[in-house]
């Protein structure tokens, strides 16, 4: 059979069927990381962003291809998890675009659909980093464009579609050097690829029954595949973020203005939707920047945050064990925010009954359980601010894979000042919560709670799920790691021995406190040990919480 046209209710079949398959792969995907940690979960934020909208897509009842495309938009921004969840939702909503007013598409308009995503998904990490999915489906979309002309049918073009996107898959290690040394492929794009034979599959007529189940059996094996982290650049010294009202519809490019923006700082995302214009830049010069905006139109709402230190003031809260019973039979983990509206509300994401009351404790309002390989979907998010009445809600990510998502949702509440607060580790985020003051203004305790992540540095203990190399450090699997601020230092046989090693790493002669968050399982008599070396080797204050967290054995921090 050949398929001239993509009619809509294909093209829901298409999408059904390609996050199906990626459901039942993820384990696999999750495996695939570079650091052999088993907190891999690339599969599980894209199968999850995927599921969304294709959960949206089958409740539709629009049957035009452009319509259709646009509810799978929405419903994967809604649901997008982890950065590859958000970068995954930004490439199909570029495909939405792409389509957007069609009944139904030839093999030109899905072309220039794919193209359209492309730009897009660029677009939304500002500083892309090739050999990760941006780049394999980059080049397959350019396949696609260049050949358009003698494709004949649908069926062919996602044959030629797919030969490109495994070939660029397989060419990724040559352009980013961390997966190269390991020598490994990207996992986002190996995610990706995984969705479009899902939908290369229902368009051959081969359909995967809705309650297919995820395979528990997969094993790593010798599957040379992985995860690149993009690393963000250098911190400016403003945050400025502003949303305008674009006046001069004629004479704006997204293109051009973020050529003309860029050189004026860095962690810059330019967002245009229709002609509200969101922007977000760290900047010495924010003035500048918003002068170059300004010509364009008018500032709806503008927030500039200096990053320096002070003391700190506990916001009253209600506590978890407070909660009225739902039941609905499920442990809902969580501090409600006051009825009465308050000036502050803080939302962390942390994962382990410890943290969670040491968070609460330490003056958060509502916590989202949550964090490695449970990334809290933009619409959790979203549900959580919805539930605060606050003057000004502070998001606490504590992981640099729930950020975009907390980011993306704080651009999509409206009407509440929602701040997130760029801490991407647990230790970041407690000690940045020493630094909030409830009787200054909000620029100013962002700015201090900024300010104090750089001081601060974060240590992990978990252990290897299998035999590997990293940064010229031969590992073992049921090795124990030690991770400084993301970066593995040492992979050796016993817990004891890698922690002692890892905070001998860590302290330095400024050092003066070091705090131990520990995870569930761990006997107290090991702790003790841990603490009486540090108090015989360092003059440090040493702070103790039995955290309860899972996969990582220790967080330490030190300050």
């Amino acid at each position: 059979m050949s398929t001239l046209t993509l009619k809509g209710n294909e093209f829901k079949k298409l999408i059904i069927n390609g996050s199906i398959k990626l459901k039942i792969n993820m384990n696999r995907i999750n495996d695939l990381n570079v650091f052999p940690v088993p907190d891999g979960d690339t599969g599980s934020n894209m199968s999850a962003t995927m599921t969304a909208g294709a959960n949206a897509v089958r409740e539709t009842e629009e049957t035009e291809i452009g319509k259709i495309a646009k509810v799978l938009s929405r419903g994967m921004l809604m649901g997008a998890r982890g950065n590859s969840g958000v970068i995954l939702s930004q490439l199909f909503s570029g495909i939405s675009k792409g389509l957007e007013g069609l009944e139904e598409a030839g093999i030109k308009d899905f072309g220039h659909a794919l193209r359209k995503g492309v730009e897009q998904a660029y677009a939304s990490v500002i500083h892309p980093v090739e050999g990760t999915i941006l780049t394999v489906a980059r080049e397959a979309a350019d396949r696609v464009v260049s050949a358009e002309k003698d494709i004949e049918d649908f069926e062919e073009l996602f044959v030629i579609y797919l030969k490109e996107l495994r070939a660029s898959l397989e060419r990724t290690p040559e352009l980013l050097p961390v997966l190269k040394e390991v020598g490994v492929i990207d996992s986002g794009g190996a995610g990706f690829i995984e969705i479009v034979e899902g939908m290369q599959e229902a368009l051959l007529g081969n359909m995967y029954p809705d309650d297919a189940q995820v395979d528990e059996d997969y094993k790593v094996g010798s599957s040379k595949m992985a995860m690149a982290e993009i690393e963000s650049g250098e911190h400016f010294g403003y945050c400025t973020e502003f949303i305008m009202q674009i006046d001069k519809m004629s004479e704006f490019s997204q293109t051009k203005f973020i050529e003309m923006i860029s050189p004026l700082g860095d962690s810059l995302v330019v967002v245009q939707d229709d002609n509200i214009l969101k922007v977000h830049i760290h900047t010495k010069t924010p003035g500048d920047a918003m002068n170059l905006a300004q010509y364009y139109g008018f500032f709806i709402n503008i927030k500039i945050e200096n990053m320096t230190l002070q003391h700190t003031e506990v916001l009253i809260h209600q506590d978890a064990d407070h909660q009225d019973d739902c039941g609905c039979g499920h442990d809902h983990s969580q501090s409600i925010a006051p009825a009465l509206k308050k000036k502050y509300a803080i939302v962390a994401v942390v994962n382990g009954d410890g943290l969670k009351e040491t968070f609460i404790e330490m003056g958060c309002d509502y916590i989202i359980d949550g964090g490695q390989t449970m990334n809290p979907s933009v619409e959790e998010f979203i549900q959580a601010t919805n539930k605060i009445n606050a003057d000004h809600i502070i998001i606490i990510p504590n992981n640099k894979n729930v950020l975009l998502s907390a980011e993306a949702a704080r651009d999509m509440i409206e009407d509440k000042s929602v701040h997130v607060l760029k801490a991407t580790t647990v230790a970041q985020g407690y000690s940045a919560l020493t630094m909030f003051d409830a009787t200054e203004d909000i620029d100013t305790n962002i700015e201090e709670m900024t300010n104090y992540l750089s001081k601060v540095k974060t240590g992990e203990i978990t252990y290897a799920i299998r035999d590997s190399k990293n940064n010229g450090i031969e590992i073992k699997k049921d090795d124990f790691m030690g991770i400084l601020d993301g970066k593995i230092k040492f992979s050796l046989p016993t817990r004891i021995e890698t922690t002692k090693s890892l905070i001998d790493e860590m302290v330095e002669e400024r050092s003066e406190i070091i705090t131990i968050m520990y995870g569930k399982q761990i006997d107290e008599s090991e702790v003790d040990e841990i603490v009486a070396f540090i108090e015989d080797s360092y003059d440090l204050e040493v702070d103790l919480i039995n955290g309860g967290q899972e996969v990582y054995s220790y967080i330490i921090s030190v300050e």
